[in-house]
């Protein structure tokens, strides 16, 4: 079936009573809930990782990876475009997240949490490319997760497309300490250094002053 993703068993061998199935794992295409519905209710959901768990509770696509860059980003091309260029750079991205289309300010800061959660992540790249969604949108859940958050860690901040001088304008009446930056290649670049800035302070146990105060 074309709803199913994978499809492994795991078989054993028997002399006297032939072959056993010792367990089976099936992935199915979230695209295909609304198709069967009766199987997706069978998801365990103890078996997902955590911040997997939230961020499919929030209309989120996310996977964990390994680096130190949480990444922030509307759509899976830019997504993929973003993490490359954080390669580029010599960094490593923590993170796939990809906020849709049509994501308002109340996911933004649901996906600030998810990111935040990760112990790994020394600073937050966000990437946006305002067509059908707005950057003011996106710039209020930025303002709310910071403030909400508490966030100690470099935010780096990369808008372009619908609303994007209200965006700037709603960051800059704040006093919350963004980085914006209108270039992707020098976002990453920034992301990456700052980035590298933490991890060495956190090694030789130095406290950095990246608070956003309100």
């Amino acid at each position: 079936s074309s709803t199913t993703c994978l499809l492994r068993k795991q078989w054993y061998q028997r002399r006297v009573r032939g072959v056993l199935c010792l367990d089976c794992k099936i992935n199915f295409d979230d695209n295909a809930e609304y198709r069967h519905q009766e199987l997706f209710q069978k998801r365990d959901w103890s078996q997902e990782d955590q911040r997997d768990v939230e961020a499919s509770n929030a209309g989120l696509n996310y996977i964990g990876l390994d680096g130190s860059i949480g990444c922030l980003v509307n759509g899976a091309g830019l997504a993929m475009a973003t993490m490359d260029i954080i390669k580029l750079h010599g960094g490593d991205p923590a993170n796939f997240l990809d906020v849709g289309g049509g994501a308002t300010a109340e996911q933004v800061t649901e996906a600030f949490k998810i990111i935040s959660s990760d112990p790994k992540v020394k600073a937050i790249l966000v990437n946006i490319f305002g067509g059908i969604m707005r950057c003011d949108v996106i710039a209020q859940g930025i303002l709310e997760a910071a403030t909400n958050l508490k966030l100690d860690i470099p935010l780096i901040v990369r808008l372009q497309g619908t609303n994007v001088e209200e965006a700037k304008a709603l960051m800059g009446m704040s006093n919350i300490k963004i980085l914006p930056i209108d270039s992707l290649d020098e976002a990453a670049s920034m992301a990456v250094k700052l980035s590298d800035i933490v991890g060495k302070a956190q090694a030789l146990n130095v406290k950095l002053d990246f608070s956003l105060d309100i």
